[in-house]
């Protein structure tokens, strides 16, 4: 968190979290909700750069619903599609985390 948030408000820094698509054990990263009980160790407004090894994507100043989509981009293609739907899911029930 303390990069983070260092990175955030310093001037021409840059917040970034690079991580895997998926753990070792092929259980994905991105995810359309948090489990419960999961630690969050940063704010959603303070990343603003994703890296995966599918690409990188821009969060900073975007909509949930932007950031949702952005980070779809670069989940693993195996996954994208289940997050879509689960996105869409999450939108019509008003569930806008």
């Amino acid at each position: 968190m303390d990069f983070m948030r260092g990175a955030s408000l310093s001037r021409g820094g840059k917040p970034i979290i690079a991580l895997s698509s998926r753990t070792h054990k092929g259980i994905p990263r991105i995810v359309s909700q948090l489990r419960l009980g999961a630690g969050v160790v940063t704010t959603r407004a303070h990343a603003h750069y994703v890296v995966t090894e599918y690409g990188v994507t821009d969060l900073f100043g975007k909509t949930l619903k932007e950031r949702a989509q952005a980070l779809i981009t670069i989940a693993h293609p195996d996954d994208r599609e289940r997050l879509e739907r689960e996105w869409g899911e999450i939108m019509l029930n008003g569930k806008k985390q």
